[in-house]
């Protein structure tokens, strides 16, 4: 009774005149979204490469270590084909030097804004929006529909039971519309095969378990729209409870949930931040010209009473230590103004993350939301991207740093200036020999950061539980609602 019961849901689907366009135009999407991730990603591809090759060509012209300027870029990956998340949100590309602050600058969506309007359509988007109204527009009238037609008043005036009955209409309506959505799918994934697209095998376990994920929503709006048919009495009722429910569910909740966290958790915003920034600068600076001329007036004191003579022996005889000590100040302030903002850079990260992790806990409460979370923690496009590179990018600059001032002791070279004191030709400055060729050979290269599939595994327990959770309580809410549904 089950496997017949499949069968004619099957049928039902197949022989709809809703099918052949909701699935023409699915595929097409489908394929379409493909096929736009393949070509961004390999315009990106080639930006990236190229832009790391003038880099390299740049610092290899470099006469002396004093002239070695570098960048590191945001390296594209695969997994952006199919779930964009913030990819094209954060800046690709980000200065690395003695006194420049770690900053992924110069976005997809900054350099091309009119892609921030209508923005990149991704498999997870279909999936989202599209798929799940698919389901809608198939359950809505799986079960009332057949009982306005008389049809379900027939089929038990037999002994069928009313367990078979849901089963089977769950299992036939999940089979017609899965696997012919499958189709377009696997033409993607021989698409982006034939692409030449580098993929690794932790790239294929992540975007197996993003189909699995995509399918696991899926079948929550096919059980939600089985449960909503199950205790309405009319189709045109429960498509309509269905289509407001479709717009909570997949638009208000997840963006409420952040809006919400975004009132119960303040963030400073830019321009505050660059305030506090500059004002601890400007304080700083002012702080290092009273210290130094309170330094220039005991200098001036020491040489009071001598002739000038005295004078300029004493002065030459100290002028490189006074240099020197000049020089340490001006370091010395700059350092504690680049710890000064690393420190706010950091706490202001600290209440980033409170707000983030409040305003996901919140949208999760929509099976959209937790299905994008999970997609984008399998892609590594989620939120933790930037901090990710930022990070990386702060240990890089680091060792580049380090290296570069071990380069210039070694070849003598010290701030871009050498100076020479003598009692008879007096003070000479020059910006030093330059050494010709440099060997890069030892340049500490950037590594991009990069996450397993077994980091991410922990990170997708709770969003795949969750959509579990809904999609059994789905299911058993329209499984209990048919035991008591009357027929007539």
């Amino acid at each position: 009774m089950l496997k017949l019961i499949i069968e004619k849901e099957l049928k039902s689907i197949l022989a709809s005149p809703k099918f052949p366009a909701t699935f023409g135009v699915s595929a097409v999407l489908i394929l379409l979204s493909v096929f736009i991730g393949l070509q961004e990603y390999q315009s990106a591809r080639q930006q990236y490469d190229a832009a790391v090759q003038l880099v390299n060509q740049e610092m290899a012209e470099a006469t002396n270590w004093m002239n070695v300027d570098n960048r590191v870029f945001r390296a594209p990956d695969p997994m952006q084909i199919f779930v964009s998340g913030i990819h094209y949100d954060i800046g690709r590309v980000s200065p690395i030097g003695e006194w420049q602050d770690v900053k992924l600058k110069r976005s997809s969506y900054a350099d091309d804004p009119i892609f921030a309007v209508f923005r990149f359509i991704d498999f997870t988007f279909i999936v989202t929006v599209v798929l799940s109204l698919l389901a809608i527009l198939f359950t809505y009238d799986a079960i009332n529909g057949e009982r306005e037609q008389g049809t379900l008043k027939l089929t038990f005036a037999n002994a069928v039971p009313r367990v078979q009955y849901v089963t089977g209409k769950f299992l036939g309506s999940w089979l017609g519309l899965v696997v012919p959505i499958l189709i377009p799918v696997l033409l993607g994934l021989l698409l982006v095969m034939l692409y030449n697209v580098p993929l690794t095998g932790d790239h294929w376990l992540k975007i197996f378990s993003l189909l699995g994920i995509s399918l696991l929503y899926f079948t929550f709006f096919i059980a939600f729209g089985l449960l909503v048919s199950a205790i309405t009495r009319t189709s045109a009722s429960a498509f309509l409870v269905l289509l407001v429910s479709w717009v909570a569910l997949t638009l208000i909740i997840p963006r409420a949930g952040v809006m919400l966290a975004g009132q119960f958790v303040p963030v400073p915003s830019v321009a505050e931040i660059e305030s506090r920034q500059a004002k601890f600068e400007q304080d700083r600076w002012d702080q290092s010209s009273q210290a130094m001329e309170a330094r220039l007036a005991e200098r001036r004191n020491a040489t009071q009473g001598m002739s000038d003579d005295e004078r300029q022996a004493y002065e030459d005889e100290h002028m490189w230590d006074w240099l020197q000590e000049e020089d340490a100040s001006r370091k010395q302030v700059q350092k504690d103004i680049a710890e000064y903002n690393r420190k706010l850079t950091e706490s202001v990260r600290n209440q980033h993350t409170v707000r983030e992790r409040m305003g996901f806990a919140l949208s999760r409460f929509s099976p959209a939301s937790a299905f994008q979370l999970a997609a984008m923690n399998l892609a590594g496009t989620n939120i933790a991207l930037k901090t990710r590179y930022e990070d990386a990018l702060h240990n890089y600059r680091t060792q580049f740093v380090d290296f570069l001032e071990k380069k210039r002791e070694e070849t003598g070279e010290s701030g871009g200036l050498r100076i020479s004191i003598d009692s008879e030709k007096g003070i000479d400055i020059s910006t030093g020999s330059d050494i010709g060729s440099l060997d890069l050979s030892q340049l500490p290269k950037f590594a991009a950061p990069s996450v397993a599939f077994s980091q991410i595994f922990p990170s997708l327990i709770t969003d795949v539980a969750l959509l579990l959770l809904f999609a059994a309580l789905t299911f058993g809410g329209g499984f209990v609602a048919f035991l008591r549904y009357d027929v007539r």
